[in-house]
């Protein structure tokens, strides 16, 4: 006879045999499929002299339609009958985390006519439709707690169904609407991972056919309800040779602590004694805007305006960096009482203040490395002779090498009155929302730009910008209880 000891075990043991796992998709590069041929860098139509960065943050579905409220008000901005998408064509880089990356891949993917169907195509879908997310089942609750209760084939099969229908990295890169980066969390060296050819590079993995939804379902992978995206290391596989600003980056103790673990994080990919399979969750876990990215991109960049070109740097006279920040208030319920946290809670509570710290820090690394990219820009600017501008830039009219401005802020539930602020915060972390929240969230997103200090600084610094009169900000209403 088994005690009822063993009896438990037993079960725990023949569900765990059910846990979900998420067999690595991820191609072995091969000179068929180089990486380096991959080109993630969109093929730019706005105008010259504008940059426009958007950082899209995690959230669920609250954080799709934030961010997509952020888009619309951009497209508003300054239409006209010549220009219907407004600032749209000036957005060159679009980066996303969790909710925030589906924004950022779809736009990246279809551009601003992308947005006439997004939210009838994915915002008021039920992106849970294949997900066991019920704790009152207990096959779901073991499985949570032994890796995670869902797979690849719940959240990417149905964005694959509702937007991506099978669209890779190679398909991202060939209609170039933005430079899109896509972020996760690598859970086993505790730092972002950016899906960028330098990385699938170290991999020896071929990132152009990745599908995309693989990326974002590793952005969105929460702990417990997800398990873990799986992507191989392959290792020696491939001929690799490591880039100028790894190898500068190890001797050099001026290189900032983000740079090194990034560059470490790269060399145990190609190390099989370290990592054969990398674990990839949530994006928030490490930085919950995906701004790391740029950081490192900026700090890894072996002259004064890299990531840009030696003719972008000289053509731009304005830059905008927008963080969308749709994180509700922090919750003080549990803080009322002696007891608790506890189970679920205490792991949300946990998942949590880690992306809150991640995302604080990470804003703040991001308005300093920009800040110091500015005063390198114009350094650089001025140090050209006449004839090299000339060569960069087409034309010496209007040539003045300090006419560069820089505008950067988060674009947040802040903004808002105090009503509208409360109902947007009972909005849950979920994939799935009532309509009339989806639109509340999309409202809030349009009204929360439109009233941010450095999109209005960056709009009337325009030549030519005529501001229209405000449009009010939003109405409070109840939110009905069912779509």
């Amino acid at each position: 006879m088994f005690s009822w000891r063993q009896v438990f075990g037993i079960g725990i043991l023949a569900f765990a045999s059910c846990s979900i796992t998420n067999a690595p998709v991820n191609k072995l590069l091969t000179s068929d499929n180089d990486t380096a041929q991959y080109d993630s860098d969109a093929q730019y139509v706005g105008d010259d002299e504008l940059y426009i960065g958007l950082a899209f943050s995690g959230g669920g579905t609250r954080a799709s339609a934030f961010s997509y409220g952020v888009l619309k008000a951009l497209q508003a901005a300054t239409k006209d009958d010549k220009n219907p998408d407004g600032l749209l064509p000036s957005v060159r880089l679009v980066s996303g985390v969790s909710g925030g990356s589906v924004t950022a891949a779809y736009f990246g993917l279809r551009g601003a006519k992308g947005l006439a169907t997004y939210r009838e195509d994915f915002l008021i879908q039920n992106a849970e439709k294949y997900m066991a997310n019920s704790i009152l089942n207990p096959l779901t609750l073991v499985r949570g707690l032994t890796g995670g209760a869902n797979g690849r084939k719940t959240f990417a099969r149905f964005l694959d169904e509702s937007l991506f229908h099978k669209a890779t990295f190679a398909d991202l890169a060939k209609h170039g609407y933005a430079t899109t980066w896509l972020n996760a969390s690598d859970v086993a060296n505790n730092t972002p991972f950016l899906f960028s050819p330098e990385t699938f590079d170290a991999l020896c993995s071929d990132l152009a056919s990745l599908p995309i939804s693989e990326a974002v379902s590793a952005s969105a992978a929460f702990p417990l309800v997800f398990s873990p995206i799986v992507l191989k290391a392959h290792g020696t596989s491939c001929d690799y040779t490591e880039p100028d600003w790894l190898t500068a980056a190890r001797f050099n103790p001026e290189a900032t602590s983000a740079m090194r673990a990034y560059g470490e994080t790269l060399e145990s990919y190609r190390d099989p004694e370290k990592v054969k399979y990398v674990k990839l969750l949530d994006g928030g876990i490490t930085d919950n805007f995906g701004t790391t990215s740029l950081s490192v991109a900026r700090a890894k960049a072996q002259n004064e305006y890299g990531p840009l070109s030696a003719k972008d740097a000289v053509k731009l006279k304005r830059m905008l960096f927008l963080v969308s920040n749709a994180g509700v208030q922090t919750d003080f319920k549990w803080t009322q009482k002696i007891r608790g946290p506890g189970g679920m809670q205490l792991a949300m509570s946990i998942a949590n203040s880690a992306m809150g710290s991640a995302t604080r820090v990470g804003y703040d690394v991001l308005r300093l490395s920009l800040d110091r990219w500015v005063d390198d820009l114009v350094a650089f600017r001025c140090g050209l002779s006449r004839s090299k501008v000339q060569q960069l830039r087409g034309t010496l009219k209007g040539w003045d090498c300090k006419d560069l401005k820089m505008f950067i802020g988060e674009i947040s539930f802040a903004a808002l009155d105090k009503d509208t602020r409360k109902q947007l915060n009972q909005i849950p972390t979920r994939l799935r929302l009532k309509t009339d929240e989806v639109d509340l969230v999309i409202q809030a997103g349009i009204n929360a730009a439109n009233s941010n200090p450095e999109l209005n600084g960056f709009l009337r610094s325009l030549e030519g910008y005529k501001p229209e009169k405000p449009t009010g900000r939003i109405k409070p209403r109840r939110i009905s209880s069912s779509n």
